[in-house]
């Protein structure tokens, strides 16, 4: 199946080329035919497999020849950064149809998204707390909205959003087409899918697994030498453009400062405590190769969207094996090679067993490989540490808006 094959409007299939798309995903082949049908869709895709064109396509085909200034599509997502990437996105494909998107995320001026929506914008893309401060006043109209997305639904619920949802659904226009895509398809999720949408086509691309271009490793290592472990694995020339996840984001902060200072490349962080401006400058400097290491928490794991990224680094085993796909989703896109890296405390061993068993994959364990003594400042060695037994030297193995 092609992009031409599927009947998408000639303006759309020529955004898909500026975007140098050339053969559709999985998801894509699956979901695109169904949503330009009109009919409501469930969409079960792990990240990284083409989620974003796989709404956007089908709608923009529906409105190109449309008449412009009336606002006819809500996609509401969990996190800034993710709907900046959807905007963005919007904007490529829906160019030569001439489009309006703009992107109404916290964190920034509500006096130039206000300008955007007086404007007649088509395309909103918005966190839920903030579209909620706009729908609070007369200019935010949501009765002429025809497409309605929620994108990573399941992070809605994870990140406390879903009665925004609830509230912000009620608002709009029963007669429109609705698009829920989730990694994750739990109960919750089909009481939210059932409330929502009107006899929905469903279709999944291996909701519970990781993309199968990923290699993965995990390093048994105490907690006090993680960050001295990943110093070495950065070492590494094949290492280019690492993300590496940790819990809080405090812990991303200090990391940041200590990679700097122990390996001598540049290293930043990304996590909700930081301004809307040091967030973005973080990113572009990522995306651009600036700063080739990224420390990010779990909250902003969704919305990294960088291609060519060679590593993830699981700094903590993650809560649960949805956590561990998501994170490593953000290497090994589009069916690229990527190297996912898990470092393992004793007391995680049990977290990362029932990761294993959730995904159904064993992670091979190397043990942590011995330390340079200029890496660490000295000091005494673990008890695990003084049995040396490297093997494998720290390798894994095996708002804007536009018209």
């Amino acid at each position: 199946m092609t992009f031409e094959s599927m009947g998408l409007a000639p303006d759309v299939l020529m955004g898909v080329s500026d975007m140098g798309y050339t053969e559709p995903s999985p998801i894509q082949q699956k979901a695109i035919p169904l949503a330009m049908t009109g009919r409501d869709l469930i969409a079960s895709a792990s990240t990284g497999t083409g989620k974003t064109a796989a709404f956007l396509l089908p709608i923009l085909h529906q409105m190109a020849g449309k008449e412009q200034g009336v606002l006819r599509v809500l996609v509401l997502t969990p996190t800034r950064e993710l709907a900046f990437q959807i905007d963005e996105q919007a904007l490529a494909f829906g160019y030569h149809i001439g489009v309006s998107s703009v992107a109404i995320v916290g964190g920034m001026n509500m006096n130039p998204q206000e300008d955007a929506i007086r404007s007649g914008v088509e395309i909103i893309v918005a966190t839920p707390g903030r579209l909620m401060d706009h729908m609070k006043q007369k200019y935010c109209d949501m009765s002429t909205v025809q497409y309605l997305v929620l994108d990573e639904a399941d992070r809605m619920f994870d990140m406390g959003f879903i009665d925004d949802v609830h509230h912000i659904v009620s608002r709009i226009s029963k007669d429109r087409q609705t698009l829920l895509f989730s990694a994750t398809m739990d109960d919750k999720m089909h009481k939210l899918a059932a409330s929502i949408l009107d006899n929905p086509a469903t279709v999944a691309v291996d909701p519970s697994k990781p993309a199968e271009s990923l290699i993965h490793c995990a390093f048994e290592v105490s907690h006090r030498r993680k960050a001295a472990l990943l110093v070495q694995i950065l070492a590494y020339a094949r290492v280019e453009t690492v993300i590496v996840f940790v819990k809080r984001k405090r812990e991303a902060d200090s990391l940041a400062r200590q990679v700097r200072r122990m390996s001598g490349r540049e290293a930043d962080s990304i996590h909700s405590g930081r301004s809307q401006k040091e967030r973005n400058a973080a990113l572009e400097d990522f995306r651009t190769g600036a700063c080739p290491i990224l420390i990010a928490t779990d909250v902003a794991a969704r919305g990294i969207d960088v291609d060519n990224v060679t590593h993830v680094v699981h700094f903590d085993v993650p809560r649960s094996a949805e956590d561990y796909i998501h994170r490593s989703g953000r290497t090994g896109r589009a069916g690229q090679k990527g190297e996912v890296i898990t470092f393992v405390a004793p007391d995680e061993e049990r977290d990362l067993k029932s990761i294993e068993d959730t995904i159904g994959q064993t992670i091979r364990r190397d043990k942590m490989p011995r330390f340079n003594p200029g890496l660490d400042g000295g000091g005494d060695r673990d008890r695990d540490d003084r049995r040396g037994g490297g093997r494998g030297g720290g390798r894994s193995g095996g708002g804007r808006s536009r018209r």
